[in-house]
């Protein structure tokens, strides 16, 4: 043990995909969700334990923001890998809607659907304006929207969801609920109530540890969980020789140099070299945001995510990958568990 941590053997660690359905320059959003249950049916084959999406809204190259939606579609395409979100904003939504449609899927697709929740609008201010949302909403409001949506599963109706109103499809259904965050508000919240909590490091690493620390030095067990369990998000792009997945990883840099501009655009084809792109500062900003999204060839990448494993004792890892082909983005995430089972 260490700091109170069991320490897990590389065997017992699950790993899965996050799929943003990022749209790619020259591409549609039907091409972006064709490729999600194309990788989707392989992720499965390969050995992935979940696939999930991550709401957004008003960005022209994230295709995801129907998220129940596309949950369906991968479902319904797939046969045993579990499909959910990672997250829906539940600030976006009343919780009588989201446990209906989450009831819905649980119903078609029995005991492979996943309900992760995040506090975070997902959207610019325009777009909350859009979605209804208050102007001044800081997520405060979280935990009585998340007690409201779990009553609405629960029979017994324990929580605060008002009186008389049952969600059908959904009541007396097990739709496993995750926390999802990048601070340390979610740690604490789910440690409190005894839930599975995903960080995402891939985007927040600066608070990686911290969170963790927090979530497994307050956890309660509780009817869903008697243990902690951690899901850590990173950013994977793995080829067959390092220089190709060095020059893979640049369609994501790009990405991530728009959003640090205060831009969006759709995910760019890879470059040669990312000089001359961004500044030195916009440099040491995303390579300091980036601590925990790496580029390699299997030989790098099983290297890395031993490290990783090592260093937070995570139960799961969630691969995201930025990539512009769907072909290079097939064979990372064939690489990535070729070498998650060679740990």
């Amino acid at each position: 043990m260490i700091g109170g941590i069991t320490l897990k053997q590389p065997r017992d660690i699950r790993f899965s995909v996050l799929d943003l359905a990022s749209i790619v320059e020259g591409g549609t959003a039907a091409d972006s969700f064709h490729n999600s249950l194309d990788l989707a049916r392989n992720a499965e084959k390969w050995g992935y334990h979940r696939y999930w999406f991550a709401e957004h809204h008003n960005m022209i190259g994230v295709a995801s923001s129907a998220t129940s939606l596309l949950i369906g579609h991968i479902a319904g395409g797939t046969q045993s890998i579990r499909v959910g979100s990672g997250g829906i904003m539940l600030s976006n939504h009343a919780p009588l809607v989201i446990a209906e449609q989450f009831g819905t899927l649980e119903s078609l697709y029995p005991g492979r659907i996943d309900l992760g929740l995040g506090r975070a609008p997902g959207s610019d201010q325009p777009a909350s304006r859009a979605l209804r949302r208050g102007l001044g909403s800081d997520g405060s409001e979280f935990p009585e929207q998340l007690s409201e949506l779990r009553a609405y599963f629960d029979p017994a109706g324990a929580g605060s969801r008002p009186a008389g109103v049952r969600a059908v499809p959904g009541e007396g259904l097990n739709v496993p609920i995750w926390l999802l965050g990048s601070s340390g508000f979610s740690a604490e919240l789910a440690a409190k109530l005894g839930l599975p909590f995903a960080f995402a490091s891939h985007f927040a690493p600066e608070y990686l540890l911290q969170a963790l620390h927090i979530y497994h030095s307050n956890f309660r067990p509780s009817e869903v969980l008697d243990k902690p369990y951690v899901m850590v998000g990173l950013g994977v792009t793995a080829a067959d020789t390092v220089d190709e997945a060095r020059k893979l990883a640049t369609s994501q840099q790009q990405q991530f140099l728009n959003i640090i501009r205060g831009r969006t655009g759709k995910l760019q084809p890879p470059v040669e070299s990312m000089d001359g792109l961004w500044t030195v500062q916009e440099k040491a900003i995303m390579l300091d945001k980036q601590r925990y999204s790496f580029s390699g060839d299997k030989a790098v990448i099983k290297e890395r995510l031993q490290d990783i494993l090592k260093e937070t004792q995570a139960d799961e890892l969630i691969i995201s990958a930025g990539i512009y082909d769907h072909e290079a983005r097939l064979r990372s995430y064939e690489i990535v568990a070729e070498a998650m089972k060679e740990l």
